[in-house]
């Protein structure tokens, strides 16, 4: 069935209650483990009728965030959400007090467990109405980003469509482009700036009640987290700054001098290959290279693009009153994956039908998993490590989307990715700041970005940069608002990626087999064990960044175009 055309109703807050209240009444009267086994298919079923219902819902809003049913959709489960998200919690510690719990376990999996203990870490019934307004404040900023306009010599566009100008081979165009950006932020300046310090002090609101410290603790737990901590995430920081920032800066300074750039600015930074970075075939050509590549892969990859590509579950068009970043979504009533993204004309399109689709494959790999509505695909870093990977195991057929500017793309992609590792950690380190000081004044906020852009990308000037340079480059990474302390999973992923890809240059075929092996598991093992059942160290490892930086360097310079 053709994504348009699933089926959607409202799932309403009466309908969770009484499932839920019932639910709960069996587990704690419940006289057998069976007895808790059999209630907790009817708590499967709410699930995934909550689950689909408000994924389409959120999609569609998404495509078109002024369409109006949808748009009160999405404000009614920002409403309820924190609600049901309650009776979940509820659910959890019914199961983890019950005195069946050991049977429940060896039943069921340790790893549920103990992702519900970090649940209900998570969240309190005295917490409910302030997630209620932090549900609408990234609504208003969503609502903000997709509506904002910019005029490049005489045309009005989204910001997705703007950029495709920060990837030109021409400097003043890209100057331009970034002139162009700062201004139309500097517009919006007070309503970006109030939208964040309201999240800050919600979320810092939150975690006080709950007898935190502040939102970090509650956030890591909101993130749900399971083998690794606030601890382990400081050293790796620090790693990134000794090991992975000096290898870079070097890398992209001795790659501007190639462009002829001698004062590396902002607007350099999205440039790689001199004469312009490669850019892709079209839309058509796009989607026919991926449906070769799927095809050449395997029988299953096969299988996955023919049924993304029949039931269209793409929309990739830019056009304002869309969302403007990208995601992968899935509808596990329907076993329906979806992809959103916002396609330019540049080398980030043919991401879409990679990494995006690497999450997509990973949903249609797991959908009978026995807890795929409970642990899903596991965490962030884990579903991070699905996408990022399936970026460079396409490297063999770029020719497809590329021609004959393949080479340069995986010199490119390569060298892109090993420089996102310092800005990642950046702005999870902007966000701990942030939350450890809650009552910063915008201005300190911004102070604190340039800072950490000295830091971590010594490198990069922001001079000139209208609005940019004050330190507000922050503003339109969208994870900042909606999802705090999101970001240090995609650079976790990153240095799992980079393993694969390693990997994949000794032995395709075996590094693929690992890959497939990692994904089928979802979230039914945690990461750092993924990790080392694929054979690769943990980037928590002392040493485990330096060898890698190492590696990394050498592939680049095997490849250099």
């Amino acid at each position: 069935m053709k994504v348009s055309e699933l089926p959607y109703h409202r799932v309403t807050i009466e309908e969770v209650t009484a499932v839920m209240e019932d639910v709960l009444a069996r587990i704690k009267n419940a006289a057998s483990a069976d007895e808790i086994l059999k209630a907790r298919e009817d708590y499967l079923k709410i699930q995934l009728e909550y689950q689909s219902n408000t994924a389409l819902a959120y999609m569609r809003y998404s495509i078109n965030t002024v369409d109006e049913f949808y748009v009160a959709e999405n404000e009614y489960y920002d409403e309820i959400g924190p609600a049901v998200q309650n009776y979940n919690v509820q659910y959890a510690s019914a199961l983890l007090d019950s005195p069946f719990r050991k049977e429940l376990e060896e039943k069921l999996s340790p790893v549920l467990f103990k992702a519900m203990e970090v649940e209900r870490k998570s969240m309190s019934p005295e917490i409910v109405e302030d997630m209620v307004e932090e549900n609408k404040l990234v609504r208003e900023y969503s609502d903000l980003m997709s509506g904002m306009e910019f005029t490049f010599r005489g045309e009005t566009m989204p910001r997705a469509m703007l950029m495709k100008y920060a990837k030109s081979e021409d400097r003043e165009t890209r100057k331009e482009c970034y002139e162009v950006l700062g201004k139309g932020l500097a517009e919006h300046q007070e309503q970006l700036d109030s939208i964040y310090d309201r999240m800050v002090h919600v979320r810092d609101r939150m975690a006080k009640k709950m007898g935190y410290k502040n939102f970090v603790e509650l956030g890591y737990h909101r993130m749900g987290r399971l083998c690794y901590d606030e601890e382990k995430v400081r050293v790796f920081r620090e790693n990134i700054l000794k090991d992975i920032v000096p290898a870079v800066s070097h890398l992209r300074t001795e790659n501007a001098r190639r462009l002829g750039v001698e004062d590396y600015h902002l607007y350099d930074d999205g440039v790689i290959i001199p004469g312009g970075d490669p850019k892709p075939f079209g839309k058509a050509e796009i989607f026919a290279a991926a449906r070769e590549m799927y095809h050449a892969m395997g029988k299953e990859t096969a299988s996955f693009i023919d049924m993304m590509l029949e039931n269209e579950a793409f929309d990739v068009d830019s056009r304002k009153n869309k969302w403007g970043g990208g995601y992968c979504t899935e509808f596990p009533k329907f076993k329906q994956p979806f992809i959103l993204a916002n396609f330019n004309g540049t080398a980030g399109d043919v991401d879409v039908v990679t990494h995006e689709a690497g999450h997509a494959l990973n949903a249609y790999l797991i959908a009978d998993n026995r807890f795929a509505l409970e642990l899903g695909c596991g965490g962030m870093e884990t579903a991070e490590t699905h996408s990022m990977s399936m970026e460079f195991f396409a490297w063999p057929y770029m020719e497809k989307f590329f021609g004959d500017r393949a080479d340069a793309y995986r010199f490119m992609h390569a060298l892109d990715a090993f420089s996102f590792l310092p800005y990642g950690t950046m702005v999870d380190a902007f966000q701990h700041i942030v939350y450890e000081n809650p009552d910063m004044t915008p201005a300190e906020r911004d102070e604190a970005w340039l800072k950490l852009e000295k830091q971590f990308r010594p490198h990069i000037s922001m001079e000139g940069m209208p609005y940019l340079e004050k330190g507000t480059r922050w503003q339109y990474q969208m994870h900042i608002y909606e999802s705090p302390f999101y970001y240090i999973d995609y650079c976790l992923a990153q240095t799992a990626a980079f393993c694969f890809l390693l990997a994949s240059q000794e032995d395709y075929d075996d590094a693929f087999a690992r890959y497939l092996r990692l994904s089928r598991q979802g979230g039914e093992k945690v990461w750092t064990d993924l990790l080392q059942e694929a054979g690769f160290q943990s980037p928590f490892e002392p040493g485990t960044l330096k060898t890698l930086a190492e590696r990394i360097d050498a592939l680049l310079e095997k490849i250099r175009v």
